[in-house]
């Protein structure tokens, strides 16, 4: 057997491992009774440690120099084998028992995390997060002299490959510089117009269920590979032929839950559009986080808040509910799936004031990494952060620091993909609909095969098989940029 074909079958049998502890996660979010925490967490430790020991093989080394040494003829498998690299660079930077340590602590305080949330009660998180916080410092140190980048970077590289600070800083300044005038313009124009008003509920669970899994269909996913569940922050998990999508719903407001139904979507289709035949493969997956939310901003944002799409899903919103009369008509239900409001939580912001959100989650978690910012000084400067880029201020932690679980669970460096994402969202979106001109009308008709098929040909399909900028040069012809993102909200609020 060749190094590169040895290679391939042991990072098969590690991203199988990974994929196991994916499932474990959305068993703990949604199903796992509070009893089943500490096996949960020994569990999820066994796992990660027993790949870690598989990618820190001595064997592996000398695998990748072999293969490497005489690069194979197919660009696909030279991608693969650029991606095995990368994975062997982060996991031989870190020592097993930091690999132990930082798994049992993220699991502990996750947990913490769902209390502390729901009891409003930073204070009884603190420990846990400083542990959570520490660890990753340590990560960010080893992982930064490997591959040779900032401490903020090397946690930035494990959701966006070869992420930088100074292209992120140079797309947020474009953006900051733009968003708060422009804000102004689009509440203004808001108040201009007839206010969106909220049909009458209450909106049962069970109807709110099936309308989301009718729409989940309409968009192309496949309920025989897939499910949708509840959680207390929704998500996307799961493997590419298992996914698992979940929501939280509110019986006096039907219109976030659906759309946060809708956004996860996105996630799953990129995840069932990924090349079968690369299944198992470094080469095979997601193309970091940032193309991963420009598709489910793509489905959200672009798509079901577009007066196309409410043409289409009005008629099904009003039969699910019963609905009748002004409320559910196309004009309102716009109004109100397009209003401007500065808004304490992240997932109900509008897409004008959505990246403020991220880049103050930008601004302080870069701060807390380098050690500019005392954990215990978080509300606060949250807050502060909140009434300067928003001018509004959380009136409590539950609406401030204690909404999001990515830091409580250690993802530390993916909040900036988020933003990233929605530019990259209103790039590939323009561009399609350039090329393929009949997609909006489609779209208002039901019909997302036009689209969704562009997305597989042009993004999907290529998974990793290179960077985020050149798989976005190949399908838009400009590596990732504000204008079009700009472009699409002067056209939507302006």
């Amino acid at each position: 057997m060749s190094a590169y074909k040895e290679l391939e079958t042991r990072f098969k049998r590690i991203a199988a491992l990974g994929e196991a502890v994916g499932m474990l996660h959305w068993d703990m979010s949604v199903l796992m009774p509070p009893g089943g925490a500490d096996s949960r967490t020994e569990q999820l430790t066994a796992l990660k440690l027993t790949t870690h020991e598989m990618k820190t093989d001595s064997a592996l080394a000398g695998l990748l120099d072999e293969a490497e040494s005489a690069l194979p003829d197919d660009p696909w498998q030279s991608a693969n084998l650029r991606e095995m690299r990368r994975i062997w660079i982060h996991a031989n930077a870190m020592e097993a028992s930091l690999v132990e340590a930082m798994s049992r602590a993220c699991s502990a305080c996750e947990l913490i995390w769902r209390e502390a949330r729901l009891e409003n009660d930073f204070v009884r998180v603190l420990p846990y997060l400083e542990e959570v916080l520490n660890l990753t410092r340590q990560v960010a140190a080893v992982k930064s002299d490997a591959l040779i980048c900032s401490e903020y970077e090397a946690l930035l590289d494990q959701y966006e490959p070869a992420g930088r600070t100074a292209r992120i800083d140079e797309l947020f300044a474009d953006l900051a510089g733009f968003l708060p005038e422009f804000t102004e313009t689009a509440l203004s124009r808001q108040a201009e117009r007839a206010d969106a008003v909220l049909p009458d509920g209450p909106f049962p669970t069970e109807r709110q269920r099936i309308l989301g899994e009718k729409l989940m269909g309409t968009l192309g996913f496949d309920f025989d590979a897939g499910r949708l569940d509840v959680s207390l922050h929704p998500f996307c998990g799961g493997v590419p032929g298992d996914i698992r999508i979940t929501t939280r719903y509110a019986d006096n407001d039907f219109t976030q839950s659906l759309m946060g139904v809708l956004h996860e979507t996105g996630h799953a289709l990129y995840e069932m559009g990924l090349p079968d035949d690369w299944r198992y493969q470094p080469v095979g997956s997601a193309r970091g986080m940032a193309l991963h939310e420009s598709q489910s901003l793509l489905i959200e944002m672009q798509v079901c808040r577009s007066r196309e799409y409410l043409e289409f899903a009005a008629p099904l919103m009003r039969d699910a509910f019963g609905g009748s009369g002004s409320k559910w008509e196309v004009d309102n239900l716009y109004r109100l799936y397009t209003r401007v409001d500065r808004n304490f939580i992240r997932v109900d912001a509008d897409e004008v004031t959505y990246p403020a959100h991220v880049i103050l989650r930008y601004r302080l978690e870069r701060a807390l990494i380098d050690d500019e910012l005392a954990l215990a000084d978080l509300p606060g400067a949250w807050n502060d952060g909140m009434e300067d880029l928003l001018g509004i201020r959380p009136p409590d932690d539950r609406l401030g620091c204690l909404q999001d679980i990515h830091w409580y669970d250690g993802a530390w460096g993916y909040f900036p993909t988020y933003t990233m994402g929605a530019m990259a969202a209103a790039q590939l979106f323009a561009t399609a609909k350039r090329e393929l001109p009949d997609i909006p009308e489609a779209i208002s008709r039901g019909d997302f095969s036009h689209l969704i098929g562009w997305m597989r040909k042009n993004l999907h399909a290529k998974a990793s098989s290179a960077s985020t900028d050149e798989l976005m040069i190949q399908a838009t012809g400009e590596p990732l940029e504000t204008v079009s993102f700009k472009a699409h909200l002067q056209a939507r609020y302006g």
